[in-house]
């Protein structure tokens, strides 16, 4: 009876094992195919293809239930009264986002030391580097070629600017890439050979003259006293009394040393700007202060601070401020390794949206009074659309990705490593102890640096061209070759801006901007020629020769000014005269002066 018994119990068992055996196939199973009845098990079985934070984790007042799901992963509805349901600087816990901010953290406690010894490449700082969505009205701008580039590196996609550009073929047509296959948009090949047209500094500053009489502004729907007042403004500006010396600027520095003083008293004696208080955190109001993305939050905190140039009146307003910030946008809503910004633009279309219906500001010129400061390398992008009319100061200032001279600008791209100390380890070795020829070093973003690399790491003595450095014991540090060479390499990465154009400028370094078609910060008001070197990317070969025969007296002097430009180029917590938030300010000034006619 007894053998019995255990007979019985363990034939029962099995059949156990074998059922839990079952279930547990069928549990995979679904999960691997996404069936419907995944969500049942997702607390169980979390997988990485679940990322999207659940409409319940925004806040929304819409009760509206006709959003398909894609989007309805965005909120619909900007109030600054909920700000803080989204505001994770005063520590509100949200965790439902988790899993989309886990790569962001690890990121941000890699970066967490401040020190400039211990080199971190600045545009190493973004955690999402898969390609999003592109953009099939657009084409690829390759790198111009020359016998001795290897044709294989020069075809190379850009990894960031693919976001916003469709595969050629050798038809030269655009084509559509299969959404369901978001590998498809990685790799596509591209086949065109063509050169494209690269447009040099020369013709840049021709471009910039001609946006005056070109450039045709957004007619307004209905005058107001703001614009006859920028009407007045235009005429003092272009009738400025002549100023040939002055002992806190070099004249030589300057498109029209004149006209620059003049435009920017008036600004300081005319300005208003009125900031929509629309907006939830931490897309809106809660900028980055730190790392490559600061400038676009370093504005927003100081701006909204000003007692000068911000006003509580819209109707006295010359400009409309949208404080949203590129970085938390990305951050927030982006999906890592959907290959779509779909419901970033459209959480900027809703926003737009909020501020025609509530004001008629927006609606009197179609956004044209109207700007944006963003430091991400997607804003052009995301902005081109239902932000297209609006003055768009952005660091990715690309000619090729719809730059417009006249109305767009510039903005320094800036890596802050302690905000508590903005001027940490400003200046650097005068010109006669600062003994390499050029330097740089960096990770290998994008097509163009490993072909710098290629053709100058350990082949020059005089050239210090590395990868990624870090600094031991005995060895120099990233600072510390920036302050000991006279020439340091701004090459670009993902896109045509780079961090080290600042950094150079902040350690007194002469920048070399290796990157073409790109247009460099304040270029309405500075004249880049006279304190930096332009190289197009073709002629990297050639590179040595170049900086060698620049004239010993030519390189004192442009490092000198040098010197002289960097006042425009440093954030202080409190702004000071002529500093980078006045300047960010002058120009977008500056640009709206001059489209009213």
């Amino acid at each position: 009876m007894g053998k019995e018994s255990r007979y019985r119990c363990l034939v029962e068992t099995r059949k156990i094992l074998l059922l839990m055996g079952v279930v547990f196939g069928i549990i995979l199973f679904i999960q691997f195919f996404e069936l419907p009845y995944t969500n049942v098990f997702s607390s169980l079985f979390p997988t990485e293809k679940s990322q999207t934070p659940p409409l319940e984790s925004y806040p929304s007042t819409n009760s509206s239930s006709s959003r398909s799901p894609t989007n309805s992963r965005i909120p619909t509805y900007f109030s600054s009264t909920n700000s803080t349901n989204l505001d994770v600087a005063n520590g509100a816990s949200n965790t439902t986002k988790k899993s989309d901010r886990n790569d962001f953290d690890r990121e941000k406690s890699k970066n967490s030391d401040d020190s400039l010894n211990d080199d971190i490449d600045p545009e190493d700082e973004s955690p999402f580097k898969d390609f999003p969505e592109m953009d099939h009205n657009s084409t690829v701008a390759w790198i111009p070629l020359n016998d001795s580039f290897p044709l294989e590196k020069s075809r190379e996609t850009h990894h960031e600017s693919l976001e916003t550009s469709s595969p050629i073929t050798s038809t030269g047509k655009d084509e559509k890439v299969n959404d369901e296959n978001p590998k498809a948009k990685k790799s596509a090949p591209v086949t065109k050979e063509t050169e494209p047209a690269v447009v040099t500094i020369s013709k840049m500053n021709d471009m910039l003259k001609q946006s005056r009489v070109s450039y045709k502004p957004v007619k307004t729907k209905w005058p107001s006293t703001a614009d006859q007042e920028l009407l007045s403004m235009t005429r003092l500006i272009e009738n400025a009394s002549f100023i040939g010396k002055d002992p806190h600027f070099d004249a030589n520095l300057y498109r029209n040393f004149s006209e620059f003083k003049r435009s920017y008293e008036l600004m300081e004696q005319t300005l208003k700007v009125y900031v929509y208080a629309e907006g939830e955190r931490p897309i809106f109001h809660q900028p980055p202060l730190k790392g490559i993305y600061a400038s676009e939050g370093w504005f927003m905190k100081l701006l909204k601070s000003s007692k000068r140039f911000v006003t509580k009146n819209p109707k006295k307003a010359h400009l409309f401020y949208l404080p949203f910030s590129s970085r938390n946008l990305e951050i927030t809503l982006y999906v890592p390794n959907s290959h779509s910004r779909k419901n970033l633009i459209e959480h900027l279309s809703n926003y737009v949206e909020i501020i025609r219906s509530k004001y008629n500001f927006w609606n009197r010129t179609n956004g044209a009074d109207h700007f944006l400061v963003a430091c991400h390398d997607w804003a052009p992008a995301e902005t081109k659309g239902v932000m297209a009319n609006c003055i768009r100061a952005m660091c990715n200032a690309d000619i090729g990705e719809g730059f417009k001279f006249g109305k767009d600008v510039s903005l320094p791209e800036t890596s802050i490593r302690s905000p508590q100390n903005l001027l940490r380890e400003l200046g650097g070795k005068p010109p006669s102890q600062r003994k390499i020829l050029a330097f740089f070093a960096g990770n290998m973003h994008g097509y163009l640096r490993p072909i710098l690399l290629k053709y100058w790491e350990n082949k020059d003595p005089d050239m210090k061209i590395f990868g990624r450095i870090r600094k031991s014991k005995g060895e120099m540090s990233y600072a510390q070759y920036m302050k000991s060479s006279k020439y340091c390499i701004c090459a670009k990465g993902f896109e045509v801006n780079s961090p080290r154009v600042v950094e150079a400028i902040f350690f007194e370094c002469v920048p070399v901007i290796v990157s073409d078609n790109f247009v460099p910060p304040f270029f309405e008001t500075l004249k880049w020629e006279s304190f930096a070197v332009f190289v197009m990317e073709k002629d990297i070969p050639n590179l040595k020769n170049i900086l060698s025969a620049i004239p010993k007296r030519r390189y004192v002097e442009m490092q000198r000014r040098v010197k002289m430009v960097q006042q425009h180029f440093l954030w202080h917590s409190k702004p000071v005269k002529y500093d980078v938030f006045h300047m960010i300010l002058h120009s977008i000034w500056y640009n709206r002066v001059f489209q009213i006619r």
